[in-house]
């Protein structure tokens, strides 16, 4: 398997933090020198340790903003 590069560019902030000392993030990230994308997913406390998760272009990351803006009132979970 290749290795896989990464930086993080930006830390935009926590989602949420796990009993483990794990919290799910959103932050900018260039995956093996390509241009910074956001990011989330799951990182130890160093941020050497990562879980699965999903990489968003400028553009779809507008787009989920949207979408999650537009719901109906009763599509929310509160």
């Amino acid at each position: 398997m290749a290795d896989i590069t990464f930086e993080i560019k930006k830390e935009l902030g926590v989602i949420s933090e796990n009993a483990k000392g794990w919290s799910r993030e959103l932050n900018l990230v260039s995956w093996n020198g390509r241009d910074a994308k956001f990011d989330i997913r799951d990182w130890n406390e160093d941020h050497t340790r990562m879980s699965k998760g999903i990489s968003l272009t400028e553009d779809e990351m507008k787009k989920l903003v949207e979408l999650f803006n537009a719901r109906d009132e009763e599509d929310s979970f509160e």
